[in-house]
């Protein structure tokens, strides 16, 4: 995924482009008092980062499990992390509150078995978002089937994300990646909900933004390497038109949004989560943001300009962001930024 040569028509087809469909903007996104992201599944868990006002760590307590080479038989696990992406979104407006699961990582039991851990029972969940289609976001609803209360559930999720994908890059063997089966979905009882326009979940409070503008100059998407079938032949894929990312206003503060992996770029997002709501301020920006390795370095120096420009309040780069990107986002926004763990909670709360 590191080759980035490709001809006129491989650069054609990452060019800036608006999203399909009817806009609709402004959204009515209704302001929340509260916002709480729970990151599930991240790269990364550091026992040792301390809390704050508005984050709170799993520290290295969590999860007694059994270990007969210890006194008592018993040790504490942690969280875990892979490469992969999941995190529960709880938004509290008037009184009452509501959950969404977004993303579910990349293994079958490592977002179930971190939730167990938090003491986080799923069967509460009241619909399930996918970002996309790549597997490292979506192994964990493996896990999920099957748990009280999941059945019937909502899944909103962009009709790409069926898509068949593969990585070929030159000289080595092709990799073709794990595709999501509507039938197994459907087989277990998820409701899914395929959207290509914004949707607005819980009452309002909550958006998708569906298929996102791609407006920016430098965020040109996958390398030549990523490939998509057709259904006639495998050809550059560099949009990932099916990433979407979930946004909330809370009151007084902002908008939060939270990506998956950022396929769509970082600003791209941001902008389309802005004009879709008539809400200018950001106020975080939390989750994959796909600025790692070579292919894509080229694209930190401006992605950062542009988000430093918006001054957000929290930046809390996960998964795929790559440790170059984190260094430049820590040093451009040293009072936003926070290193993101697996088993992280984030609280935001009007102002």
């Amino acid at each position: 995924m590191c080759e980035t040569a490709g001809g006129t028509g491989e650069a054609a087809a990452s060019m800036p482009r608006p999203a399909r469909g009817e806009a609709v903007d402004p959204v009515a996104l209704e302001p929340v008092d509260e916002v709480e992201i729970v990151t599930l599944v991240d790269n990364v868990y550091d026992a040792l980062l301390g809390d704050d006002e508005r984050t709170r760590r799993a520290g290295s307590g969590a999860g007694v499990v059994a270990a007969p080479q210890f006194e008592g038989a018993r040790t504490t696990a942690g969280m875990i992390a892979e490469h992969g992406f999941s995190a529960l979104v709880t938004v509290r407006r008037a009184g009452r509150s509501a959950t969404l699961l977004f993303d579910t990582g990349r293994s079958p039991d490592a977002m179930v078995t971190n939730a167990d851990r938090l003491g986080i029972d799923l069967g509460d969940v009241q619909g399930v978002v996918l970002s996309h289609g790549h597997f490292d976001h979506a192994g964990g609803l493996t896990g999920l089937m099957g748990l009280r209360g999941v059945r019937s559930l909502p899944m909103v999720l962009h009709p790409l994300v069926w898509t068949r994908r593969r990585i070929a890059v030159p000289g080595r063997d092709v990799e073709e990646l794990p595709t999501l089966s509507r039938r197994a979905l459907d087989g277990e009882g998820f409701q899914v909900i395929e959207r290509r326009e914004p949707s607005l979940l819980l009452d309002g409070s909550v958006l998708i933004t569906g298929e996102v503008d791609r407006t920016t100059e430098f965020e040109r998407g996958m390398p030549p390497p990523h490939q998509a079938w057709t259904g006639g032949e495998w050809a550059h894929d560099p949009l990932v038109l099916d990433d979407q990312a979930l946004v909330v206003d809370v009151r007084g503060r902002g908008l939060v949004v939270l990506t998956g992996c950022g396929h769509s770029g970082a600003v791209n997002i941001v902008r389309h989560a802005q004009r879709l709501t008539g809400v200018d301020r950001l106020h975080a920006l939390v989750g994959g943001l796909h600025l790692g390795g070579p292919a894509f370095e080229p694209v930190i120096p401006p992605t950062v300009a542009a988000l430093t420009g918006l001054a957000p309040g929290l930046v809390v780069p996960g998964h795929c962001t790559g440790w170059r990107a984190q260094h430049a986002l820590a040093a451009a926004l040293p009072d936003a930024w926070v290193q993101g763990s697996s088993g992280t909670a984030y609280r935001l709360t009007a102002a």
